[in-house]
């Protein structure tokens, strides 16, 4: 490709960013992003790069936009798009939720225009341009949409192998419900055992943060993650994450009843066939099994 546009680069775009540079993507990287602390960081990876303080004719030769913004900026983006794109350029995006983005592009975006749905199954809890990483999509796999326009669907893999990740095709709605239990509800319970700890240690006035044991600690990195990014999740998820937290409601007060009633059998039944989704987890080469005991430095 000869022109790719980044939108947005904080912690994701700034790493297909550089990766995009190191696998030597394209001829010339445009980046379009908002934030004038941010594009003083970007500055510093590459001189080279084109940097946008707007979207206007100077996008009309685009071969590839690549979308890293939060989704609730989508629709004020795509209008620019609409206007200053050639019909041969394709669009694509990084967002966790498909169906809503499904439902804008088919809502907004010009028809001449293409907008093939990825999501790179990768990411942190931290946000901004200084922590991306080029090896970031390295053996992740990216979700793809598929399309009826076969060649600029090519197009879309082609990038994301090239930047090391694995593909997998899969129907948007399929996508959000699978990913509201896999991602979306860890992060939401993360989120709520922090405020109830927060809530606990304000009711008893006592300093229990810094006696965090390892599962508080690890909770902590989750909800430590964009908070504006998770909002937009949540939000476009709705109906799957209404779905989701009700089943977990119905569990937890399953495990109320265990503990009340000292349900020793039924209790380590659950206990150890929740295991198993570890081993399986291992297996699948998503973790490893050496133990994590937390910072050897503090």
């Amino acid at each position: 490709m000869k022109n790719i546009l980044i939108v947005g680069c904080g912690l994701i775009g700034s790493s297909v960013l550089r990766a995009s540079i190191a696998k030597k993507i394209s001829k010339n990287i445009f980046v379009y992003e908002k934030s004038k602390k941010n594009i003083s960081i970007i500055k510093k990876i590459n001189s080279k790069l084109i940097i946008l303080n707007k979207l206007d004719k100077r996008i009309s030769n685009i071969d590839l936009v690549i979308l890293c913004t939060p989704m609730s900026e989508y629709q004020n983006i795509i209008p620019y798009l609409n206007k200053f794109l050639h019909k041969k350029s394709v669009i694509t995006d990084v967002s966790s939720t498909k169906h809503n983005v499904l439902k804008l592009k088919n809502k907004m975006l010009k028809k001449s225009l293409d907008w093939i749905l990825s999501h790179p199954i990768t990411g942190s809890e931290v946000s901004g341009p200084e922590f991306g990483n080029k090896n970031l999509f390295k053996k992740k796999w990216c979700i793809i949409t598929n399309d009826k326009n076969k060649n600029k669907v090519k197009k879309v893999v082609r990038f994301w192998k090239k930047l090391g990740s694995r593909i997998i095709f899969m129907d948007p709605f399929e996508h959000d419900k699978i990913f509201a239990i896999t991602s979306h509800l860890p992060h939401l319970i993360a989120y709520n055992l922090i405020k109830t700890a927060q809530d606990f240690q304000k009711k008893k006035k006592k300093n229990i943060i810094k006696y965090s044991a390892g599962g508080l600690r690890d909770f902590s990195r989750t909800a430590a993650s964009n908070e504006i990014m998770w909002r937009d999740i949540f939000f476009s998820n709705k109906e799957n994450m209404i779905s989701t937290i009700n089943m977990f409601i119905k569990n937890l007060n399953v495990f109320k009843k265990n503990i009340n009633n000292l349900e020793d059998k039924n209790l380590r039944r659950v206990l150890i066939n929740s295991k198993k989704v570890r081993k399986q987890i291992i297996e699948l080469k998503h973790d490893i099994s050496k133990p994590d005991f937390g910072r050897e430095e503090i």
